[in-house]
């Protein structure tokens, strides 16, 4: 019998040798790779981490002891060992396990989170909430190197460390580019700074100089000089004790023993803020994930003995057809810039940084600076393209406002992932930009219904003054035939795709406007022919255009891929009140619940939501009778 069948909490291994947990991390990492592979995932990551989860849950007497995962992309192997394994081949599925730390899903995920940089000013609130209550736990955020540059991160050790509250932070080291220490030395000085007497005697001769005076005040400061200067010739933590932590590391982050004996002895002896440096592979054990951890860090299905993936279509993805219209575009004008926040990959922005150089910047996981930045080099006549994922994009909001729209700045966001982001769910969906870039002054606002207009879109937005943003959706593209010429679109301006002969008129905006084609052609079939439009903007709107659309027909449906509250269908009826147009006609509004959406296949979640062809073209018959 596998010992991971043996495992429901980790109770169940913290009894073990090293050489049992050394074997339970082959068994953890081999079911990861078997379910991920079938399921799809964050595979890279989560193999990363195994050895580290392992002492972590073998050390802390979870879940009294509360951790803390930053993202949750590596959260798979804690998943398993804390009594989800059963239930792990449901992950990312609907009704199933999520794909990230969720509190309603188990007491050992103590916050839900998604984002990147949260972990460690969670894990200073849980800290001080437990010493208000005066509670006896410790309390554990694991963050990797890329969280760490975002300055939310940063903000949490200048606070944490100030504080001189016990917190421990791993920092999950995965790109070896702060940590090129891994060695006998510095695990030899790790262990006489963790040390119980070293630290011991460290405190009392302390003590006992503040008791000297005159000769006791040098003693001190020439302790203070060689201990300084000792860690900071070995060690690469000097920034981290500069912000009021004791820095451990870096340490090998797969050797389950040398982890755990720093964890206990930190734990036992030391205290105040404290970080632990591991570095860990990526994709480690999995042979195909450690020679290429990007493309394996978020994966559809794949063949497991071979590592190739499962090509479901061979339409090309709409971040593909940005990245391509952008490197045509930059080729148009030297004065187009690429920003992206840590997702060339997952933007399509690869083939501008290997074009364009010196054009390109990765700002790292800083979606605020990235935002500011692009507005400084827009004052400077430049023409910056900032590609995000939109729910990313409402970590700069402030940015957004005060660095861009308020001076009216031309800066394009292009932002992947509107609608739904299906498998990873509430953290990732793009449910509410519609909503909160419409209030934005001088914002232009777009979305396309296929891969071509987002190639026009894209060329018309660089002719536009002031912030444009253009949102589409994740995956791939409708099929349409790319136009080799670009065209501007006007600004605000609809299109009718089809001029029907009843009363209803359906407004869609992005995506949705195939759908609307699709519930049209099921209510032609029932003897009512609508009016089908592509909205094209959000903002501004055509008021003269859609004042003469709705006056021609009794019954308005607006369909739109985001939240009710705030978005187009509001827009419309903000329109139809203001040009006095609610009498004589009713307005239908097909979008998004006011909630948060769970993860699953879209087209479940779309059936759940009522948002399938067929459950739309009904509620539309309901509401005309």
């Amino acid at each position: 019998m596998a010992l991971l069948d043996k495992i429901h909490s980790p109770d169940d291994f913290r009894q073990f040798s090293i050489a049992e947990l050394n074997t339970l991390a082959e068994e953890v990492r081999e079911r990861i790779v078997s379910v991920v592979s079938e399921t799809g995932g964050h595979l890279a990551s989560s193999l990363g981490v195994v050895e580290l989860t392992l002492a972590l849950h073998y050390v802390y007497q979870t879940p009294t002891d509360k951790i803390v995962w930053d993202v949750g992309h590596q959260c798979y192997p804690h998943k398993i060992l804390t009594g989800r394994n059963a239930a792990f081949p449901t992950i990312r599925q609907y009704g199933g396990l999520s794909g990230f730390p969720r509190t309603a899903e188990s007491p050992y995920d103590v916050f839900d989170v998604g984002h990147a940089s949260t972990s460690i000013s969670v894990a200073l609130g849980l800290v001080h909430a437990r010493n208000i209550r005066q509670e006896k736990h410790d309390v554990v955020a694991v963050i990797g190197d890329g969280s760490m540059t975002g300055g939310l991160a940063f903000e949490g050790l200048n606070n944490a460390g100030a504080q001189k509250s016990n917190i421990t932070v791993i920092l999950n080291d995965n790109k070896m580019s702060i940590s090129p220490n891994v060695g006998a030395l510095s695990s030899y000085l790790n262990r006489i700074l963790s040390d119980e007497h070293y630290n011991k005697l460290k405190k009392d001769v302390w003590e006992l100089t503040g008791r000297l005076k005159g000769v006791g005040f040098g003693i001190r400061n020439l302790m203070r000089r060689v201990d300084e200067t000792v860690k900071h010739l070995i060690l690469p933590g000097k920034l981290f004790e500069e912000l009021g932590f004791r820095y451990f590391g870096p340490i090998d982050g797969h050797h389950i023993e040398e982890m755990v004996s720093l964890l206990r002895k930190i734990r036992k002896n030391v205290s105040g803020p404290v970080l632990v440096h591991v570095v860990t592979k990526k994709g480690k054990g999995y042979e195909y994930a450690e020679n290429d951890a990007p493309r394996f860090h978020g994966v559809g299905s794949f063949e497991k003995e071979t590592g190739k993936f499962q090509k479901k279509s061979n339409l090309p993805t709409y971040s593909f057809i940005f990245g391509k219209t952008l490197c045509r575009l930059a080729e148009m004008d030297k004065r187009v810039v690429g920003i992206t926040a840590a997702m060339p990959s997952g933007t399509g922005m690869e083939n501008f940084a290997a074009k364009f150089p010196d054009r390109y910047f990765d700002v790292g996981i800083a979606e605020s600076h990235a935002v500011t930045f692009a507005g400084g080099l827009a004052a400077s006549g430049l023409r910056p393209v900032v590609a995000l994922y939109s729910t990313f994009l409402q970590r700069a909001y402030d940015n957004l406002f005060h660095d861009v729209a308020l001076q009216k700045l031309n800066v394009l966001f292009c932002l992947d992932r509107g609608g739904l982001a299906p498998d990873d769910g509430p953290t990732h969906h793009g449910a509410f930009d519609l909503s909160y870039l419409r209030c934005i002054p001088q914002a232009v606002i777009m979305a396309p219904k296929d891969e071509n207009e987002l190639q026009h879109m894209m060329f018309t937005a660089l002719q536009t003054d002031g912030p444009v943003f253009i949102r589409y959706p994740r995956g791939n593209g409708t099929g349409a035939a790319l136009d080799s010429d670009f065209r501007a679109i006007t600004v605000g301006e609809s299109e009718v795709l089809v001029k029907g002969e009843g009363k209803v008129l359906l407004l869609a905006l992005g995506e949705m406007v195939e759908r609307a084609e699709q519930v049209a052609d099921i209510l032609r079939a029932k003897n009512i022919s609508p009016t089908v439009v592509n909205a094209r903007f959000l903002k501004p709107l055509s008021t003269i255009q859609l004042v003469d659309l709705i006056s021609s027909h009794q019954f308005v449906v607006t369909l739109e891929a985001g939240t009710k509250i705030g978005g187009f269908g509001g827009a419309i009826l903000e329109l139809m009140n203001e040009q006095r147009l609610e009498k004589g006609h009713r307005l239908l509004r097909i979008a998004y619940p006011d909630e948060f959406i769970q993860h699953g296949d879209k087209e479940l979640l779309y059936k759940e939501m009522g948002l399938l062809p067929k459950e739309i073209s009904n509620t539309i018959e309901n509401a005309l009778e």
